[in-house]
């Protein structure tokens, strides 16, 4: 079966004039997938019988099924996905206050089961690499988030979350071409058209990756998880940072600042007595100021097995406070998902030990 959503709108009237279809059915299916976002095609409306059996016989729609779910008394809401292979892995539904004073809601996403960058604090490297996601199986954790409402006589059916955050499970510039697809398919003004700056991409640093997206000018945006503010600290932590030092990071970075013209977000877990020391701060400092971005500081969420622990309160509002007096934008995330295995590859780790 062909993945349907990697079709554009000319290969699927070329697929369907083959079989003995009318050339315009391809539009109708387009804006019942995309527009209205039924993904099931017996409930495609204006399309006969025996063209929704063509559809269904020949194109896949879903290709990772909602099997479990947690939830925290914060509403984080954690996802449990089976692939058709029998492999596991998660998404994250987060809510937070948005500049309007609106709760906005922000989709994290995986992009490979398990993950072969070995960063020592995550729950997926535990499991090392397995395998790729394809594109379908990276936009089938979006596909179940439709919610439907009423206005008047107007019905709308669109995606309850407002950004997409790719950082789940794997390391997504590994992945690149599946995770192109799957972005494209969101992003396109013929599909779901969903807005190139509510869309990021976070990577562990593969600074190769980073200079090719600076190449194509990569429309979305990009958070590198930096967790480290010298090479010393940062290695011991992420192995990655061996191959890709922090300078070689920092200069594929700026790189793709100036040839972008966005602002990069550095992903900071704070770790107990590894990289929260007032020194890691001020070093943390003098990077943002070199790359003008934005730090996003991360309270480090325990998993079972692993001997890190969480910087205490006090100690994360000290770190912040160094990032505040110099003027740096920051954001101090509140403790998120405690208690539902929050750390990515956490609760597929579980699932996939009990299976």
């Amino acid at each position: 079966m062909q993945h349907f959503f990697e079709l554009s709108l000319i290969e699927l009237q070329d697929i369907l004039v083959k079989n003995g279809f009318e050339k315009f059915r391809a539009k109708q299916i387009f804006e019942a997938v995309y527009k209205n976002k039924i993904f099931q095609p017996q409930n495609f409306p204006s399309i006969n019988s025996k063209l929704k059996e063509f559809v269904q016989n020949n194109f896949q729609f879903v290709s990772a099924e909602l099997v479990g779910n947690k939830s925290s008394q914060d509403d984080t809401k954690k996802y449990l996905f089976k692939l058709q292979d029998g492999n596991f892995v998660e998404a994250v539904m987060l809510k937070a206050p948005s500049e309007d004073g609106n709760i906005r809601k922000t989709l994290c996403m995986s992009t490979q089961v398990g993950c072969a960058s070995g960063c020592k604090f995550c729950a997926s490297a535990m499991r090392g690499f397995i395998r790729n996601l394809t594109a379908n199986e990276i936009l089938s954790q979006a596909l179940p988030f439709v919610c439907e409402t009423i206005s008047g006589n107007k019905r709308e059916r669109k995606f309850e979350f407002e950004n997409i955050v790719v950082m789940g499970m794997g390391e997504p510039l590994a992945n690149f071409n599946n995770l192109m697809l799957a972005l494209n398919t969101l992003n396109a003004s013929d599909k779901f058209a969903f807005g190139a700056r509510r869309i990021t991409v976070s990577t562990c640093g593969l600074a190769d990756k980073i200079k090719e997206l600076a190449k194509i000018k990569f429309p979305f945006r990009l958070a590198i998880s930096l967790h480290g503010a010298t090479d010393e600290v940062r290695t011991q932590i992420m192995p990655i940072n061996k191959k890709f030092p922090l300078k070689e990071v920092i200069n594929s970075a700026k790189e793709f600042a100036n040839v972008c013209g966005r602002m990069i977000t550095l992903e900071y877990i704070l770790i107990h007595q590894v990289n929260d020391s007032f020194e890691q701060a001020s070093l943390l400092v003098n990077i943002a100021k070199t790359l003008h971005a934005h730090v996003n500081l991360i309270p480090y969420n325990s998993v079972e097995g692993l001997p890190w622990k969480r910087s205490d309160a006090s100690r994360r509002k000290a770190f912040a406070s160094i990032l505040e007096k110099a003027g740096i934008s920051f954001t101090l995330r509140r403790e998120k998902g405690s208690g539902i295995d929050a750390a990515c590859g956490q609760l597929a780790l579980k699932k996939s030990k009990e299976e």
